[in-house]
């Protein structure tokens, strides 16, 4: 008996493990800015947070940056301090504008006294947008099977050919008319072998809703290619989601002119977007922008303060004007239950 538990003993092994500690070193915050000032007017945003990046394998985390003292000076020497509405976002007095002509200035003083400040970008005048037309597009995907359709805006200007200009477009956030089927409304079973049962609300089947666009597009250009000319170029592209065009939709296109400075950066960023993520793409980066520190000139600071003149125009697109068209999507229950959905509608809708 003792023999044999002895052999049993022998075969378990005997070892003694040490924990292994990961100490994975602390990504580096890095503060970044967003945002700009134009000659439209204000409130004009500039949001502050800071990055913990962690490394490729790791999310970075993004926090935003409280009770900082952010202000712009023009070349002039006006100071315009920005209040910070929400965590992390700043806002310029309403109906403040920037100056053509003039050069702005971002200074911010951080709660623990550090100071960054962004080189001067002056406000060089843009050419206006003689028109947007439309144009209703079919694009390919990776898959075979599915496509993309929508609306892609056109601006139609005449390019200045007494300088070198820098464009840059975006849309402001899109407003519809929002189609519901309140008469398709149906009861929830209240037991499971309860079968859901025709219930149809009297209210509501038309709202307006405002699209907030938190991942903004945008499209750039320099006149190297057609300095002086009239142009005709697709600027931005408004998907058909099943909703956006079954009724009218309003789309507002900006154009702005940039710096040359401004355009390299954006055009950087717009490149890394890009990138598809195969092995021949080149890695991320981060893309330094206009603002440095004052206190310490290695620090890396990400984002491009810019300063810029602006020409607008708004355009109403009705679903008669597409050619390709998405599975309307629909909505059985009463269209105020769409989170942002109102009876009434916004305030630069016109009725013309």
């Amino acid at each position: 008996m003792l023999r044999k538990l002895f052999y049993i003993l022998l075969l378990i092994p005997f070892s003694c493990i040490d924990p292994y500690n990961v100490n994975l070193e602390e990504g580096e915050q890095l503060l970044t800015i967003e945002g700009f000032i134009t000659t439209d007017p204000g409130p004009h945003q500039i949001k502050l947070t800071r990055t913990d990046t962690y490394g490729s394998v790791f999310e970075g985390l993004i926090r935003p940056v409280r009770q900082a003292q952010v202000n712009v000076r023009d070349s002039e020497g006006l100071v315009t301090f920005l209040t910070e509405i929400e965590p992390g976002i700043y806002e310029t007095p309403e109906g403040f504008t920037a100056k053509l002509g003039l050069s702005y200035t971002l200074q911010i003083r951080l709660q623990d006294g550090r100071e960054y400040a962004s080189f001067p970008e002056r406000v060089n005048q843009v050419a206006p947008i003689d028109n947007v037309s439309i144009r209703s597009v079919e694009l390919a995907t990776e898959s075979r099977l599915e496509t993309r359709v929508g609306v892609q805006l056109i601006a139609e200007f005449k390019d200045p050919g007494d300088q070198t200009n820098f464009y840059y477009w975006r849309t402001a956030p899109g407003s519809f008319v929002l189609v519901a089927n309140p008469e398709l409304y149906t009861n929830p079973p209240t037991h499971p072998t309860d079968p859901r049962g025709p219930a149809p609300k009297q209210c509501c089947a038309i709202c307006y809703l405002v699209e907030s666009n938190r991942i903004q597009s945008f499209t750039l250009a320099s006149d190297e290619d057609f300095n002086g000319l009239e142009t005709r170029r697709p600027v931005a592209f408004i998907e058909d989601n099943g909703l956006r065009f079954k009724d009218t939709y309003r789309a507002e296109l900006k154009q702005l002119g940039i710096s040359q400075n401004a355009h390299r950066y954006l055009r950087l960023v717009d490149q890394q977007l890009s990138i598809t993520g195969s092995v021949f793409d080149q890695p991320p980066a981060n893309i330094r922008g206009n603002i440095i520190s004052l206190d310490d000139p290695d620090e890396t600071v990400l984002g491009y303060f810019i300063a810029a003149d602006v020409a607008s125009q708004v355009i109403y697109i009705q679903p008669s004007d597409l050619e390709f068209r998405a599975t309307p999507r629909i909505i059985p229950d009463d269209c105020l239950t769409v989170p942002g959905a109102s009876l009434e509608p916004p305030s630069n809708w016109s009725f013309d």
